[in-house]
């Protein structure tokens, strides 16, 4: 069965990876596929709630939340979280699972001079209610989460609390995350990530100048145009009418810059799933940007199917020991910025193609799709949607 270039070049990049014979045994391996899946669904939930506005998240931060919720989860409650996440437990078992996520987990948090990738979870519980051991020590030992015992009965504290640490984890891009809490929760699950990389290649100041960029058939904005003359990993696909430029970061980690012909944005958005390519030299001309989102989770993942968790059926017992508990809100907060030198980011919680003469120029001045991969565990990091750079 054929597949389109744009819709087989993130996803090719993810079954492929980096991955030698010996690697195809490591743990993290069992667990890409089922992680791609669940990017691009999520993605296609949420492009169909906010099609006119900027889109960002880190797919990873909100699957491994939803992992470490499923430690803790029984019988239908259970399994619609893990079908939800991609994985079918006849294929990949818990315990596979969880392993996948701790050796990914452990892989993206290795020192690398090159860049700063930091991925972390936390568990802030009530200080009067007592877990499950079990379920504490694995969310230690497979998410290395930190167990911070919160007292939910005066919120203003706990709220600090817990948004003093995220903001402390992504380096002061993401405050205020949490807000409203009930003195009656029992747990706060926060997962975040931050991510500070260079591009391999980085643009030129002096070469960025202000530029138009099409939001729409009637609207035209002046954005700060970042111009580099240089050679690219480049991909065509002329069914979907799409271009993808691949710009590697210093490290292991690389950005998908897919430009969709003027319209042709929701006929591409409907091809994401989990092509050739050639490199060649162009100039490249791309938006200098910042975007950050924020999203309540409950409905995005209703339409996936995990809803149970989110009613008084839910069966949690596993981490409280008793099945009156359930999720009463989840949320996702992101932010990303690219520029000359690279980018910064930050969150809490892919028919046969063919290659083609690329134009000398190819510029990415109307809406287009953004999706980072750490190439070597072949993780989607951060997948967004940029409608209009200027708003933030």
């Amino acid at each position: 069965m054929c597949r389109s270039c744009c819709q087989t070049t993130i996803s090719q990049k993810l079954e492929r990876g980096h991955h030698s014979l010996s690697d195809r045994d490591l743990p993290s391996v069992k667990i890409v596929q089922g992680n791609a899946d669940f990017a691009f669904r999520f993605y296609h939930h949420v492009a169909s709630e906010t099609a006119e506005k900027n889109i960002i998240f880190s797919p990873l931060s909100i699957s491994a939340a939803l992992a470490i919720l499923s430690l803790g989860a029984q019988n239908t409650t259970l399994s619609q979280l893990l079908l939800g996440l991609g994985f079918n437990q006849s294929d990949t078992s818990e315990q596979e699972i969880h392993e996948g996520f701790h050796h990914l987990l452990h892989m993206l948090n290795l020192p690398n001079a090159e860049i700063k990738l930091s991925i972390g979870n936390a568990l802030f519980t009530n200080d009067q209610v007592k877990l499950v051991k079990k379920f504490l020590d694995d969310a230690k030992h497979f998410y290395e989460a930190d167990v911070l015992p919160t007292n939910f009965m005066n919120p203003a504290v706990a709220e600090s609390q817990i948004n003093g640490y995220i903001k402390n984890k992504t380096n002061g891009k993401l405050d205020d995350v949490v807000q409203g809490l009930d003195p009656e929760a029992v747990m706060i699950i926060v997962n975040y990530i931050y991510m500070t990389a260079f591009w391999k290649n980085p643009f030129n100041y002096l070469h960025t100048s202000e530029g138009d960029f099409y939001v729409d058939d009637q609207t035209t904005v002046k954005v700060p145009m970042m111009n580099k003359d240089s050679r690219f990993e480049t991909y065509r696909d002329n069914i979907l009418s799409c271009e993808v430029v691949k710009l590697p970061y210093k490290g292991d980690v690389s950005a998908f810059f897919i430009l969709p012909d003027q319209g042709k944005m929701k006929q591409v958005e409907n091809a994401l799933t989990s092509g050739s390519s050639f490199n060649r030299r162009i100039e490249l001309a791309l938006p200098r940007f910042t975007i950050s989102s924020n999203y309540v989770l409950q409905e995005m993942l209703r339409k996936m199917n995990i809803t149970e968790v989110f009613t008084n059926r839910a069966d949690l017992s596993g981490i409280t020991g008793k099945p009156e508990l359930k999720v009463s809100k989840a949320i996702h907060k992101a932010y990303l910025n690219v520029h000359e030198n690279g980018t910064e980011a930050a969150a809490t919680t892919v028919f046969e193609s063919v290659p083609y003469s690329v134009p000398p120029e190819v510029k990415i001045n109307h809406p287009f799709l953004m999706v980072t991969v750490h190439e070597k565990t072949s993780t989607i990091l951060f997948i967004g949607k940029v409608k209009n750079p200027n708003e933030t």
